[in-house]
C-alpha cells in the first residue's frame, strides 16, 4: 500500500499570498480579522481586498480578471504557486485535481450584474472552470461536507494514493466572505463582533474569514515531505447544527487516528471559539487521553475559512513540523470549557515529529488526521 506525502503548499489569504507571508504573519502575532460592512451590517471578519487580489491576479496570470470569480481567482492563484514549485503534470491520468468548499461561488447569487454566468454557483462547474484553465486531464472531485471538508479532501486524497489510482493529487480549499454566510452564522448568534478566542472563557463566537489553501499530495517521499500517516471521518448523528455533547464522533475519530500510534507532539484542533464547539472537543480530546498534548487553533488568526479551513490549518501543521514551531491560540487567557487543555499560549521553538489535526461541522460531521515529518 502507498504511502502520501504533503509536498508544496500555498496560502492565499487577508495576511499573504505565499505560505511563507502567511506563516511569518501569524508567528507574529498578526490576525486577519477587521470591521467590514455587508448591506449596512458592520461584522468582525476575515477579508481579501478586491483591488489586491486583481492586481496580484494580473500580475501572475496575465489574464482578465473580469473572467472569473473571486474565489477562482484566489484558487487559480493558490494552485499556479504550488505548481509553479513542482515538477508534476497535470494532463497526466496518474494526476488528479480535489475541491474543497462549502459554499463555492454563492456571491454569484448576491450580484444580480456579474458577467459571470449564474452557472457557475455549482459547485462542480466550479471545480470543472479551474480544472480547465491548468489542463487537468482528469475529471475533477468536490467534496463539500461542512467544516470538514478541507480536512476530509486530504483523507480522500490519502485513500485513493493508498490505493494505488494516482500518484499526485492537488487540493484545494476554498471560500469566501458573503452576505449569505454572514447572515446564516448570524441567525445561530454564533458571531463575535471582536476576534475570537478559542477556549477562553470570555469567547463570545466565532468571526468568518476567507482563504484558497492547496497542497499537493504525493506517493513520491521527499525530503522535505511530511507523511498522511492516518485519517478518519466520523459523524455524530447528533443535530443539525449542534456537535455531540460527549464529543462521540471526533473521539471515534480519534481512536481510528491514533490506534498504533502514540500521543501526537502537539494538537490543531478546530477550536471556532463557540461554547459548544469547545466544549466538544475538550471531551473528546480527554476521552482520548490528549488533555495534556499542546493544543492550538489558527480560528483567532484568520477566522473560519470553513471549508478553507482544513487545508490552510494543515499547512500550518507542516510547517509548523518542518520549522519546529508550535503557534500560539491568539486570544486565549482563562481556560473555557470544563476540562482543561493545554493551551499554547505563545509561539515558541519546539522540536515536533508529529501532529493531529481534527476538523469538525454542521450536521454532526468529525475529521482527524495524524502528521508526521520525514
Amino acid at each position: 500500500m502507498n504511502k502520501a506525502f504533503l509536498h508544496n503548499a500555498n496560502i492565499i489569504s487577508p495576511l499573504g499570498f505565499t505560505t511563507k507571508q502567511n506563516f511569518d504573519a501569524v508567528c507574529d502575532g498578526k490576525i486577519a480579522m477587521q470591521n467590514h460592512t455587508f448591506n449596512g451590517v458592520t461584522y468582525c471578519t476575515a477579508i481579501i481586498e478586491n483591488k489586491l487580489l486583481d492586481e496580484v491576479f494580473i500580475q501572475q496570470t496575465k489574464l482578465n480578471p473580469k473572467e472569473f470569480t473571486r474565489l477562482e481567482k484566489m484558487c487559480i492563484l493558490s494552485i499556479k504557486d504550488v505548481l509553479n514549485n513542482s515538477d508534476i503534470d497535470v494532463k497526466s491520468k496518474r494526476t488528479l485535481f480535489i475541491f474543497s468548499t462549502t459554499k463555492g461561488n454563492i456571491d454569484l447569487l448576491e450580484n444580480t450584474k456579474s458577467e459571470i454566468p449564474e452557472e457557475r454557483v455549482y459547485l462542480h462547474k466550479t471545480a470543472e472552470i479551474i480544472a480547465a484553465h491548468f489542463g487537468f486531464t482528469n475529471k475533477p472531485m468536490v467534496v463539500s461536507n461542512a467544516c470538514i471538508s478541507g480536512l476530509l479532501a486530504i483523507i480522500i486524497a490519502k485513500r485513493l494514493l493508498a490505493d494505488n489510482q494516482y500518484d499526485n493529487i492537488i487540493v484545494t480549499g476554498a471560500d469566501i466572505v458573503s452576505t449569505f454566510t454572514l447572515s446564516g452564522f448570524n441567525s445561530l448568534g454564533a458571531l463575535s463582533s471582536n476576534p475570537c478566542k478559542p477556549f477562553d472563557k470570555s469567547r463570545t463566537g466565532i468571526n468568518l474569514g476567507e482563504a484558497a489553501a492547496s497542497v499537493l499530495i504525493s506517493n513520491q517521499q521527499k525530503e522535505d515531505g511530511v507523511e498522511i500517516v492516518s485519517g478518519s471521518s466520523a459523524n455524530d448523528a447528533n443535530h443539525i447544527s449542534g456537535p455531540s455533547r460527549t464529543g462521540e464522533g471526533l473521539y471515534k475519530c480519534l481512536q481510528k487516528v491514533l490506534v498504533h500510534n502514540t500521543a501526537p507532539d502537539f494538537i490543531n484542533a478546530h477550536g471556532t471559539a463557540t461554547e459548544f464547539n469547545d466544549e466538544m472537543e475538550s471531551i473528546a480530546f480527554n476521552r482520548a487521553g490528549l488533555q495534556n498534548i499542546l493544543i492550538n487553533s489558527l480560528k483567532g488568526y484568520y477566522g473560519h475559512t470553513l471549508g478553507a479551513a482544513g487545508v490552510l490549518e494543515s499547512v500550518f501543521c507542516i510547517e509548523g513540523l518542518r520549522q519546529n514551531k508550535i503557534i500560539a491560540s491568539t486570544g486565549f487567557e482563562k481556560q473555557g470549557t470544563s476540562i482543561e487543555l493545554n493551551i499554547a499560549t505563545k509561539t515558541e521553538n519546539k522540536k515536533s515529529i508529529t501532529c493531529l489535526k481534527t476538523a469538525s461541522g454542521f450536521g454532526g460531521c468529525n475529521a482527524a488526521v495524524l502528521y508526521k515529518m520525514n
